[in-house]
C-alpha cells in the first residue's frame, strides 16, 4: 500500500506542475492577444470656408399680369382657355368690329374727298396765278388797271388760303382714318410675351371698356428668385455672386445675384433681393410664389481647420475627438467654431494633419489598438451647405 501511495503522490506533482506554470502564464498571454479595433479615420484640414444661412424665397415672373383691352367693344370670341400657353404675337381674343370697319370705310371715302379738294383748290390758285401774270404784263399798256391787279392779287391770296384750309382738313382725315385703322387693329387682342394663360376675366358677349383685363398671363420662361434678406447679412452679397438655391423637391440648383432692392422694410429689417436661377439641365415645372431655400454667406471667404462632425463626440459635457497615432487611439478635448456642411471648424485641439477616428470610435477607449482605412470618397470635399450646430446633440449617446 505505500508503494501505490507514493506512486499517486508522484503522478499529483507531475500533473499539477504544468497546470500551476500555465496559470501564472495567462495574463501575459492574453495582454499579447488584446483585441484590435477596426475604424475609419479621417484627416484634419484647411480649406477656404464661408458660413451660411438658410433664407427662405419665392420664384416670381418678371413678365406677368392681366392683358388689357385697347379699345371699347363688345367681345366676339375668346381663342385662349385657362392653362393654354401663347406666344408673343398670338391672339388672345377678338372684339366684335364691324362698326369700325364700316367708319374706317367712312374716313376712307372723306380722304378722297378731301384730296380732291385740295387738287381743286391748287389749280384755282394757278389759273388766277396767270391772270395776274398776264395783268402784270400790261403795265405799260393803255388798258392796265392798277385796280384790277390788286383785286386779282387779293384773290389769289385767298384761293391760298383756302387750299391751306383743304390741306388741313385732309390731314385730318389721314389722321382719324389713322386711328380707325389702329383700334381696327387692336380689336384683335394679341399676347405681349409668350407664357401661360391663368386667369380669363370675362366672356364672350361682355361689354368692355379702354384698359379692362380680358385673360392674366404668366411668364414662366423668365423666373427669378425673391428673397427677404436681413439688412446685417447683405455684407456677404456683391454683384454677380453666385449661391446655392435648394427645390422642394431637394434639387440643388445655382442663383446669381441680380439686384439689391434700395428699400427696406422698417417692420422685419429686410431688403428684397433678386436673384436669376441657372437650370442647366435640370428640367423641372415651376411655379410662381414656389418656395426655394436659398444658402445666403454671411461673409468673405475664409481659411480654417475643419474636422469631420462624426468624429465628434461629448464626454462628460465636453467635445472630444480620438485621434490615430502610431496604431492607438487617443483621446483629445477640442474648441469648435461655425458648422460648414458636414464639418466644423476647429478652434483649439486640432491641427491640420491629424488623423481623427470618424467611425467606430463610440466604443474606443484612450489607448486601444486600432487599425484603419480611409472613408469612402475620401479626399471630396463636396459642397457646403448650412449645418445646425445642435448636430453635435445627436452624438450625445456616444458618452460613455
Amino acid at each position: 500500500m505505500s508503494a501505490i501511495a507514493t506512486l499517486v503522490a508522484i503522478a499529483v506533482a507531475v500533473t499539477s506542475t504544468p497546470l500551476f506554470a500555465q496559470g501564472k502564464s495567462a495574463p501575459a498571454q492574453s495582454k499579447k492577444m488584446q483585441r484590435v479595433t477596426r475604424v475609419v479615420i479621417d484627416t484634419v484640414r484647411r480649406e477656404p470656408i464661408r458660413q451660411t444661412i438658410p433664407i427662405l424665397g419665392r420664384f416670381v415672373a418678371r413678365q406677368t399680369g392681366p392683358v388689357a383691352a385697347r379699345v371699347a367693344g363688345s367681345i366676339g370670341e375668346f381663342r385662349v382657355d385657362v392653362g393654354d400657353r401663347v406666344n408673343q404675337g398670338d391672339v388672345v381674343a377678338v372684339l366684335m368690329k364691324e362698326r369700325l370697319v364700316w367708319q374706317y370705310n367712312l374716313q376712307k371715302a372723306e380722304v378722297a374727298h378731301f384730296t380732291a379738294q385740295v387738287r381743286t383748290k391748287r389749280r384755282e390758285i394757278k389759273l388766277l396765278q396767270q391772270e395776274l401774270n398776264r395783268l402784270k404784263s400790261l403795265r405799260q399798256s393803255p388798258a392796265f388797271s392798277q385796280a384790277r391787279l390788286d383785286d386779282k392779287v387779293q384773290q389769289v391770296s385767298v384761293a391760298e388760303s383756302t387750299a391751306a384750309e383743304a390741306d388741313a382738313r385732309l390731314r385730318m382725315a389721314n389722321a382719324n382714318l389713322r386711328l380707325t385703322a389702329i383700334s381696327l387693329h387692336d380689336a384683335e387682342v394679341k399676347a405681349p410675351y409668350a407664357g401661360i394663360v391663368s386667369k380669363k376675366h370675362t366672356e364672350v358677349g361682355a361689354y368692355v371698356s379702354v384698359g379692362a383685363p380680358l385673360v392674366s398671363i404668366i411668364d414662366d420662361q423668365s423666373m427669378e428668385i425673391e428673397a427677404d434678406i436681413p439688412a446685417l447679412r447683405l455684407s456677404g452679397l456683391s454683384s454677380n455672386t453666385i449661391v446655392s438655391a435648394k427645390l422642394a423637391n431637394r434639387t440643388r440648383i445655382d442663383a446669381a445675384l441680380r439686384a439689391i432692392i434700395p428699400e427696406e422694410n422698417p417692420r422685419t429689417r429686410t431688403r428684397a433681393v433678386r436673384f436669376i436661377p441657372a437650370f442647366g439641365d435640370i428640367i423641372t415645372k415651376i411655379a410662381t410664389n414656389q418656395s426655394v431655400t436659398l444658402f445666403i454667406p454671411t461673409g468673405p471667404v475664409g481659411n480654417a481647420v475643419t474636422v469631420h462632425k462624426d468624429a465628434l463626440l461629448i464626454k462628460k459635457g465636453k467635445r472630444v475627438v480620438f485621434l490615430a497615432q502610431d496604431g492607438k487611439a487617443f483621446i483629445r478635448h477640442v474648441g469648435l467654431g461655425e458648422a460648414v456642411g458636414s464639418r466644423f471648424s476647429v478652434t483649439s485641439g486640432l491641427k491640420s494633419g491629424d488623423m481623427v477616428v470618424i467611425r467606430g470610435n463610440e466604443r474606443l477607449r484612450p489607448g486601444t489598438p486600432i487599425t484603419f482605412g480611409a472613408p469612402p470618397g475620401a479626399g471630396d470635399k463636396g459642397q457646403s451647405t448650412p449645418v445646425n450646430s445642435k448636430q453635435l446633440g445627436n452624438k450625445s449617446g456616444k458618452d460613455q
